[in-house]
């Protein structure tokens, strides 16, 4: 027994002492650094830091918007606290796919919830919420008063959620993670003015209203407002999946899509669909027969004054690089199936050949066309590329909810091989496609 107590004993002292030796050694290779490296890091870090308080919390002045235009505010708050309807209760919230941070939550009202002693259907309790900033990508202003008085939203609204560590909806911010439980539209919808959507639209409210509620959970349309599209042609809604926002370290180009890279649609969204005050300019929306309402609001070239966006481009763009693509929990797929699969991914299946590993996207321009992929260009015709992107798989398992491609019309992973398989003539038997599979759920 003493042998195996000095040996343990042992083993702790050099395992402490090669913790000090690496720290040593970090120090002393910082230490090293010329001056210029030093500000390279330095650098890094302060970007990191600020584009992650940017991606969290700027709303670039669109409370003129979401609560000065829109007053959806009002609709959160409900007439018992000075708005309108009923309000949004933490359960309604969260049933829409609103996200609660459990770290802006103090101990004490943590507590109070797990014991039942928080009414989750009170609109004030929501209010609440807001006060503490735990909402996430909703931040609310508030007068001296407690009172509810605009709102705004940030790139974590549609690009974050939670890991549901205290709760379903409630937990650890998980920033980049595409929610695909958030029902954007119907949120927009209970604003009580819609009025910058119909005169937008030259359509009346309960147009609007069908519309927004058309692309249900996950999904959105954020060229409605420049093409005015409202539906497909075959009559479903024209929403796209909310995409993720991370391992886009070299990627080229951002969105289903292919519109433009990650600061092109940081400045697209957070300036034309968020409505922040900043500039935006893009010469090809200024082309009548494509874009038409793009046109009538002049979108195309946007400068609303104090620009709250371009001096937080390069902080935010550093930032999202900076997020990984998370790794598949243990257990969530057959890992000697993947290692067969990996063999059909990169050789019978021939994934590989566009979907480049590390990158699984193109290195370059990473655009197909419609007829290639075997698919309708409805989509890709409302972007400038009339093409679709090679979208990249690393955290697939991520993001299965809502379906697959552009617009989730393959429901499951064997529905995408299974159109591949047809498209480029694969002749792949059951159990290579079974493997694949195991394999693209490990990425």
């Amino acid at each position: 027994m003493g042998a195996v107590v000095f040996g343990l004993l042992t083993l702790a002292v050099f395992a402490r002492g090669n913790d000090e030796h690496d720290a040593r050694h970090e120090r002393e290779s910082k230490e090293r650094l010329s001056h210029a490296d030093r500000q390279i890091d330095e650098h890094a870090e302060r970007m990191i830091d600020e584009g992650r308080q940017i991606f969290r919390f700027d709303t670039f002045g669109s409370e003129s918007f979401w609560g000065g235009t829109l007053r959806l505010h009002e609709a959160i708050a409900g007439s018992k606290n000075g708005g309108v309807g009923g309000g949004v209760s933490p359960k309604t919230a969260l049933a829409v796919g609103l996200k609660i941070d459990s770290d802006a939550l103090p101990e004490k009202l943590k507590h109070e919830i797990k014991a039942g002693k928080v009414n989750l259907d009170d609109p004030a309790v929501t209010l609440a919420l807001l006060k503490l900033n735990a909402v996430v990508g909703v931040t609310g202003v508030f007068d001296d008063s407690g009172r509810i008085r605009s709102m705004g939203l940030q790139c974590a609204f549609c690009h974050a959620t939670v890991d549901d560590s205290f709760a379903p909806g409630i937990g650890r911010r998980l920033d980049g993670w595409a929610n695909r439980d958030l029902n954007v539209g119907l949120i927009v919808s209970l604003a009580p003015d819609l009025k910058h959507f119909t005169d937008l639209l030259g359509v009346d409210a309960a147009t609007v209203r069908k519309v927004l509620t058309s692309w249900g959970p996950g999904r959105f349309d954020a060229v409605l407002d420049k093409d005015g599209k409202a539906f497909r042609p075959d009559g479903k809604q024209a929403g796209t999946l909310i995409p993720p926002a991370f391992g886009l370290a070299g990627v080229n180009l951002h969105t289903w899509t292919g519109f433009g890279s990650v600061p092109y649609w940081n400045a697209y969204v957070a300036v034309t669909e968020m409505h922040g005050s900043g500039t935006f300019f893009d010469a090809r929306l200024n082309n009548r027969d494509q874009y038409p309402v793009a046109v009538k609001s002049g979108a195309d070239n946007t400068r609303r004054t104090p620009d709250r966006v371009t001096p937080k481009l390069a902080a935010l763009h550093f930032y999202q690089l900076a997020i990984p693509a998370p790794a598949a929990p243990q257990g969530s797929f057959d890992k000697v199936a993947a290692a067969r699969g990996k063999n059909v991914f990169d050789g019978r299946a021939r994934c590989a050949s566009c979907h480049v590993p590390p990158l699984f996207t193109e290195p370059g321009h990473n655009l197909h066309a419609p007829a290639e992929m075997g698919i309708d260009s409805f989509q890709a015709d409302r972007s400038p590329t009339h093409m679709y992107r090679t979208a990249p798989l690393a955290g697939l398992w991520t993001h299965q909810k809502g379906g697959f491609y552009h617009d989730g019309r393959f429901a499951t992973l064997r529905d995408v091989v299974a159109h591949y398989d047809h498209n480029f003539r694969l002749g792949l038997n059951d159990h290579e496609k079974s493997d694949l599979i195991e394999y693209l759920k490990s990425l």
